[in-house]
C-alpha cells in the first residue's frame, strides 16, 4: 500500500487526499490550522465559488499567470469532472452570472463538509494543528515528513500549502521554504487579485460607492494596456471590486517594468454610449433641467455622490445655470464621463490579495504529473505553484485539478 503524505488541507490538498484515498493509498493529511479548508470558506464572500461553467479553453485564457501549464491537468480533470464528483457526494450546485458555480445552499461550509465526508469514507488520517517542518529525502527520493509530533514515512509527498495571501487562513508561505530546502526555486512572490491604491485622495469622499456596468482601463506609455467591463467600488485608499482585482494583475506586471512612467486608470462611466450618443443624452437632461444649476441637472445620469467630482474634474462651475452651458463645456463633461482619471500609487500588500502570483517555479515540475523534476516522489499543487488566475472560480479549479493529477500519478504512475 502506497504511503502518501499531503501537506496542507486547502482545496488542492483536500482533493489530492480524497483521490489518493479513493485509489487505495494510505493517506496522511497534515494541516497546521485548527480546521480544514479555511481559505475555501471565505471565497466568493463565504459562498465558495467552486469553479466556472465556461469551456476549459476559457480557463487557460483567464489564467494570466502561466495558464498553459494547466493544459494537461484540465484534460484529466475538468470543471465537469469536479461537479460530477461533488454532486455524486451529495453537494448540489448552481450556476450564476459570469458562469460562476456555487453550492446551491450558498454556504461554503457545505463544500467543506462534502470533502470531510469523502475524507472519512476513504479512511484519510487527518492531523490538525500539525504543520510539516521538513521533508526528508534520501538518494534523491522522498522518504518521510517530519512534524513537531513525529516522522511520517512516505512514498510520495504533496506540497499544497497555498500562497501568501490571507495569512489568517494559514497561507504564510510555508511550502516555499519546504521546497526551497530541497533545491526548488521560488519565483518573485507578489499580490494578484488585489485592490489598487491611488494617488488621488478624493477617493476617500466616495468610499463605499459602487459603480456598475463601467469600463476600467489601465493606461501606460500613452496606450491602453488592458480594460475590463463590470463592477468596481471606491475605498479609503483607492479602488476595489471584481474588475479592479482582475486588472491588478496587469498593474503589478507594469509596476515591475523599468521606465514605465506613470500608470493611469480611466473609468468610463457610460461605456455603452458613443461620444455622440452621450452628448445627446446630456442635451436631453439639460432640456429637462434647463432652469436649474449644473449641480442639480445630472442626477438622472450619475450617482449623487459622484456629481460634484465629475463637475470639478471637467473644470466647470457647479452653480452655472444649465441653459448657459456652452458646447465646449458640454464636450468637457462628456470627456470626463468617459475618462474619469486616476493614478496608480501601488497595490495593497500580498497579505490582502485573494491570490498570490509567483510561487514554486514551474520549470521544475512536470505539467502532466505535477511531480518534481528534482526530487522523486515530491509533488506540488494549487496556489503554492507559480499559477494565478482571475476571479470567477478559475483559481479553485486550478487547485482541484492539480491536486487530482498529483494524486492519480502517485497512485497510478503507469497510467501516465
Amino acid at each position: 500500500m502506497k504511503r502518501v503524505v499531503i501537506i496542507g488541507g486547502g482545496a488542492a490538498g483536500l482533493m489530492a487526499a480524497v483521490i489518493a484515498g479513493r485509489e487505495g493509498a494510505q493517506v496522511t493529511l497534515l494541516e497546521k490550522m485548527n480546521y480544514l479548508g479555511k481559505k475555501m470558506g471565505i471565497t466568493g464572500k463565504g459562498r465558495c465559488n467552486v469553479t466556472n461553467a465556461a469551456p476549459m479553453s476559457e480557463f487557460i485564457k483567464n489564467t494570466p499567470g502561466n495558464g498553459k501549464f494547466l493544459y494537461g491537468a484540465y484534460e484529466r480533470f475538468s470543471n465537469q469532472d469536479l461537479l460530477q464528483l461533488l454532486n455524486e457526494a451529495g453537494l448540489e450546485t448552481k450556476v450564476e452570472r459570469g458562469g460562476r458555480v456555487f453550492p446551491a445552499s450558498d454556504s461554503a461550509l457545505d463544500v467543506r463538509n462534502t470533502f470531510m465526508k469523502l475524507l472519512k469514507s476513504y479512511g484519510v488520517d487527518v492531523h490538525l494543528e500539525e504543520g510539516a517542518q521538513e521533508i526528508i529525502v534520501e538518494d534523491g527520493r522522498v522518504v518521510a515528513v517530519k512534524t513537531k509530533n513525529e516522522i511520517y514515512p512516505a512514498d510520495a509527498v504533496l506540497i499544497a500549502t497555498g500562497g501568501k495571501s490571507y495569512p489568517a487562513t494559514g497561507s504564510t508561505g510555508d511550502g516555499y521554504n519546504l521546497a526551497n530546502k530541497l533545491g526548488h526555486k521560488v519565483t518573485d512572490i507578489r499580490p494578484s487579485l488585489v485592490p489598487i491604491v491611488t494617488e488621488e485622495v478624493w477617493v476617500k469622499d466616495l468610499m463605499g460607492l459602487s459603480l456598475r456596468n463601467v469600463e476600467l482601463s489601465v493606461v501606460a506609455k500613452n496606450k491602453v494596456q488592458a480594460k475590463m467591463f463590470g463592477e468596481m467600488m471606491f475605498t479609503h485608499f483607492g479602488i476595489t471590486g471584481p474588475i479592479v482585482l482582475s486588472l491588478s494583475h496587469t498593474v503589478g506586471k507594469l509596476m515591475r517594468k523599468k521606465n514605465i512612467g506613470t500608470i493611469g486608470l480611466d473609468i468610463n462611466l457610460k461605456p455603452a454610449l458613443s461620444v455622440e450618443q452621450l452628448d445627446k443624452r446630456i442635451q436631453k437632461d439639460f432640456e429637462l433641467y434647463s432652469k436649474k444649476q449644473l449641480i442639480n441637472g445630472l442626477k438622472d445620469l450619475l450617482p449623487q455622490r459622484l456629481i460634484p467630482l465629475v463637475i470639478q474634474l471637467a473644470d466647470l462651475d457647479p452653480h452655472k445655470p444649465i441653459n448657459q452651458i456652452s458646447k465646449a463645456e458640454r464636450d468637457s463633461l462628456v470627456y470626463i464621463l468617459q475618462h474619469l482619471p486616476l493614478t496608480v500609487k501601488g497595490l495593497r500588500p500580498v497579505e490582502e490579495a485573494i491570490v498570490t502570483a509567483g510561487g514554486l517555479s514551474l520549470k521544475e515540475f512536470n505539467p502532466k504529473t505535477m511531480e518534481s523534476k528534482l526530487v522523486l516522489g515530491l509533488y506540488g499543487a494549487g496556489e503554492v505553484l507559480d499559477i494565478d488566475a482571475f476571479t470567477g472560480g478559475y483559481n479553485l479549479q486550478a487547485a482541484f485539478s492539480t491536486g487530482y493529477v498529483a494524486a492519480m500519478h502517485m497512485t497510478h504512475p503507469e497510467a501516465f
